[in-house]
């Protein structure tokens, strides 16, 4: 099955996949062949052949040596470009199978573990590939041609190469049970050192300010410590597999060379003779490397079937979140309807996040969120735009049922801005593409006015197509936000949600923001989640969460009148401005 999946992604280096295998047997043929001649030239020269004799055989070995040595080079080429195709076609699988997944797909596999997957699992894949059509085909071709060869020379020496075949096969099959479960260790531990590594990157302005570089260090070199005791296990019982092949290689050797000479002296070469003996010791190294081979392709194959189980999981893997059969195309206007919603991020989760939420907003209305840290604000509006789905109760937008619409039609109508904002590599002009690819120069300019982010534009030499750097390493905070707030806004959606997306922003940029928004966008339905009472003051209405629950609703004057928790939120930060205040005098 695990095969069979993986063998899905050769595709067009199918040609290259089956050409490698037919030259590889052509390859072993001609191999095969020359130590047969050799025996008929080393007799010939014995019984004192004449020089015509000795050229035909030279210029016919020299041949079958350049088709032996032309058929492996192209037998080379193809399995280069099958094996490297492999991984190829089935890192951009594992991509696409990706960007398919729902929030709860990513929260499953965590994306340490996806990175592993598309980097040392699929490397792991292609080498073993590498040896299943090259080597694990060339190798028992060789096996089975040089026995033959041998037995046409001497059948009773040949025999003894049976004898070690159970023995080899016997010590092969212990060690891979004993490493298979080593190997489904290791690779969740590299998931962890992975883990660590990306974490340490992606926070190292954390890691230098708090100056917990050793800190760090010592975690990753424990997680580095554990991942190499485990593989140094697996590694000194595969390391058996030689000394095994050694023994069972030079045993038969002594064999041959005891038996073949005594044959030889005591028949006077009437039953073995020099160049049938020659040969013979030819063949049996040939076929004893090839068993060497074949433990090599063991070894190889034991750790790709821990990695191919792990790639086809995440392959296989369908995303939490589809569209219907027969979808709705088409967002009617931005109005949303929770009913009853209701919301956890698991099915193990102890307690929902949400609970039973009834709220409804009427298209082009304002909304302010506000609420203490970890009352669900931003699970709240990730419901709106599918990002997950309502474990009970329904969500409409449009009047219509999230779950009945198209994804793509559904969220290109919701525009979500976060608090951490993310900017790709590439200039602002490409970053703002991502809202409109078709957008124009003037459209770029009037949503970058309406973000505030136009002033610090035009202070760049090359303004729009100045380059950010990944994940917006050369810009402020505020500007990333500014920059990501513009580009939701060039989608022109019917609903505009700002998690918290100005908090990086001073209040003067935030009012301009919100102000620009009511003048540009009125039929736009804006939510707007903040901290900040000041952000959401001027809403229409102001939402109140406490605990995954709606504590209240109403304008800012209402609120301030009836909701002592909206109250005290509005106070505290009233004074400790005045306070702020107070101090700069």
């Amino acid at each position: 099955m695990i095969i069979q999946r993986l063998a899905g992604s050769v595709r067009e280096y199918k040609k290259s996949s089956i050409l490698t295998p037919i030259l590889v047997s052509f390859e072993v043929a001609m191999e095969c062949i020359i130590p047969f001649y050799i025996a008929k030239l080393v007799n010939a020269v014995k019984d004192g052949c004449e020089m015509r004799l000795l050229l035909h055989y030279g210029v016919l070995l020299a041949l079958m040596a350049v088709l032996s040595l032309l058929f492996g080079a192209l037998a080379g080429i193809t399995c280069a470009d099958a094996s490297c195709g492999l991984a190829k076609n089935l890192r951009k699988d594992l991509f696409y199978s990706i960007q398919k997944y729902s929030f709860e797909n990513i929260d499953k596999f965590q994306t340490s573990s996806l990175v592993t997957r598309m980097t040392t699992d699929v490397t792991n894949v292609q080498n073993a590939y590498m040896m299943l059509i090259r080597t694990a085909i060339r190798a028992p071709l060789m096996l089975l041609f040089a026995f033959a060869m041998a037995l046409s020379m001497d059948g009773k020496l040949a025999w003894v190469f049976l004898l070690v075949l159970p023995v080899l096969g016997f010590g092969l099959g212990a060690v891979i049970r004993k490493t298979i479960p080593l190997f489904q260790k290791v690779f969740h531990k590299y998931d962890r050192l992975n883990e660590s590594i990306q974490e340490n990157v992606k926070g190292m302005r954390v890691v230098k300010s708090f100056v917990r570089e050793e800190y760090e260090q010592k975690k990753f070199n424990a997680a580095a410590q554990d991942v190499c005791q485990d593989f140094t296990r697996a590694e000194r019982i595969l390391a058996l597999n030689n000394p095994m092949m050694q023994f069972c290689m030079y045993a038969v050797m002594v064999f041959v060379l005891s038996f073949g000479s005594y044959t030889i002296i005591t028949t006077r070469g009437l039953s073995l003779d020099v160049g049938q003996f020659s040969a013979l010791l030819t063949y049996s190294f040939m076929m004893l490397n090839s068993l060497m081979m074949l433990s090599m392709v063991f070894v190889m194959m034991t750790m790709a079937v821990e990695s191919g189980k792990r790639i086809v999981e995440a392959l296989d893997e369908t995303s939490a979140l589809r569209s219907p059969e027969h979808p709705l195309e088409t967002v009617k206007d931005g109005s949303i309807d929770f009913d009853g919603v209701s919301f956890r991020y698991s099915q193990k989760a102890e307690r929902m996040a949400l609970s039973n939420i009834e709220l409804h907003i009427r298209s082009g209305e304002t909304i302010g969120i506000i609420g203490t840290t970890g009352s669900a604000k931003s699970t709240l509006v990730q419901l709106i735009p599918r990002l997950y789905d309502a474990t009970e109760g329904t969500v409409r937008v449009g009047g219509a049922d999230v779950r009945q619409y198209d994804l793509n039609a559904l969220r290109n109508q919701v525009a979500v801005v976060l608090q951490k904002n993310i900017l790709f590599s590439g200039t602002i002009r490409e970053n703002l593409c991502w809202g409109n690819q078709e957008a124009t120069q003037e459209e770029f300019e009037q949503a970058c006015k309406m973000a505030c982010a136009d002033e610090f534009i035009a202070q760049f030499p090359k303004g729009y197509d100045t380059y950010i750097e990944q994940g917006g390493a050369n810009v402020s905070g505020g500007q990333k936000q500014r920059l990501c707030i513009a580009r939701a806004l060039l989608k022109k959606p019917k609903i505009l949600i700002l998690d918290d997306s100005t908090s990086a922003v001073d209040t003067k940029t935030d009012a301009r923001i919100r102000q620009a928004l009511r003048a540009y966008i009125p039929q736009t339905t804006k939510i707007i989640i903040a901290q900040r009472t000041a952000s959401v003051k001027d809403a229409d209405r102001i939402i109140v969460m406490e605990g995954g629950s709606i504590h209240s609703i109403g304008t800012h004057e209402e609120l301030m009148e009836n909701d002592p928790v909206y109250h005290e939120i509005y106070t505290s930060q009233n004074k400790a401005g005045e306070a702020d205040e107070a101090k700069g005098e």
